[in-house]
């Protein structure tokens, strides 16, 4: 009969992929044949160990449930028999300590260290991204030092390995635990397991590879950006310490409102005002675009709110060579004070056009069955 894998462990049916990981290293602190040379407590591990590798996977965990055995047949603790195989970084992390290296990477730490990223901001005007521009940006960052060109030495001189560790970056060392003693591997304390010392570090940057200055590049600012996109440089951010490759620099933008025009996506939205004679008789308008001034038609009759397109005269798409448009909505001035004259010159007009007098219709509208506001206001309530 198979043994259950869940009881080997110790742990419930439906216990989390954490609680299983947890069962599995208190077994093996007590089983492992390090801490534990009985053989009983070797066969014990295998069971501990094959339980482990099948119930930590997902996917065979699942068709252990639904077969209710190991489906991948048998094996047991790799190293010590059987032929499970796992993940030795498990039983790693539980005897090695807290010596900060890693089961998997025993060898020196590399003093190349990639650089940061950098977040800067930028603010443009429109004319900049209708179709385009070059702008000059000057950040403070960290760049390769030019006495030692990155390497951290004093020139002429260079890395020598070191003698404690003897350029392997670590050290073994003893330690008595509850469980007995144990090796840990820790880094070496002389070259921070690096694996070599630096005897002559660089005067200029003192041995970090890099100084902090201010620089200026030429920044292409894309047509059609807009605010709040970014721009990203590859290898334009903070150099990298020791020699090690530039982080990227990340350019947000942010793009003043012109006084003429308002961005809506690629069209450009304007208003033109003019007088009501202008809107009835019709006119010509001059506007400057970012192509120049344009003539703009005002056809005789033009309403209050009317809209004039102008195409291609937008802002270029950010992705592709097509532009929007520029529309401009029409306002009609009213005049607000008439001289007498005026008066009586409009008063004529509307008597030309047989219009009614409007004192004279607001009196009979008051009177009127319900007045007009009355059938107004029925009109909606039946929408």
């Amino acid at each position: 009969m198979n043994d259950d894998f869940y009881e080997i462990l110790g742990v419930s049916k439906d216990a989390s992929a954490d609680e299983i990981k947890k069962a599995y290293r208190k077994k093996a602190r007590k089983l492992h044949p390090d801490v534990n040379p009985d053989p009983a407590a070797a066969d014990q591990m295998k069971k501990v160990s094959q339980a482990y590798e099948t119930l930590s996977n997902p996917e065979k965990r699942r068709m252990y449930d639904m077969g209710g055995q190991n489906p991948f047949g048998g094996g047991g603790f790799g190293g010590f028999g059987g032929g499970a195989t796992f993940d030795f970084s498990d039983l790693f992390d539980v005897f090695a300590g807290a010596s900060g290296m890693s089961g998997r990477g025993r060898g020196p730490i590399p003093r190349e260290r990639r650089g940061n990223d950098i977040l800067r901001r930028m603010t443009l005007e429109l004319d900049d991204v209708v179709f385009g521009s070059e702008k000059e940006l000057t950040f403070p960052t960290a760049v390769t030092c030019n006495r030692c060109h990155g390497n951290c030495c004093e020139p002429g001189t260079g890395t020598k390995k070191c003698t404690v560790c003897s350029g392997i970056g670590h050290v073994q060392r003893t330690v008595n635990s509850l469980l007995g003693q144990m090796v840990q591997l820790a880094p070496c304390s002389a070259c921070q397991g690096h694996g070599t010392i630096i005897e002559n570090p660089c005067s200029e940057c003192q041995g970090h590879g890099r100084v902090q200055e201010e620089r200026t590049i030429t920044l292409r600012v894309p047509a059609g950006i807009d605010t709040g996109r970014r721009i990203q440089l590859r290898g334009e951010g903070e150099a990298g310490e020791a020699g090690g490759p530039a982080g990227d620099l990340f350019v947000e933008v942010r793009v003043k409102e012109h006084e003429i025009f308002h961005r809506e996506g690629n069209d450009l939205l304007a208003r033109l005002t003019i007088s009501m004679v202008a809107a009835a008789l019709g006119t010509k308008a001059t506007l400057t675009t970012f192509d120049g001034e344009r003539e703009v038609e005002i056809k005789a009759g033009t309403q209050p709110g009317d809209v004039i397109r102008l195409r291609d005269l937008g802002v270029t798409a950010l992705r592709g060579d097509s532009r929007g448009d520029i529309l401009i909505e029409v306002g009609v001035e009213i005049p607000k004070k008439l001289s007498g004259a005026e008066k009586d010159l409009l008063a004529k007009f509307g008597e030309m056009r047989n219009e009614p007098d409007l004192r004279s219709a607001a009196k009979n509208a008051q009177h009127s069955d319900g007045g007009v506001f009355a059938k107004l206001r029925e009109k909606f309530r039946d929408l």
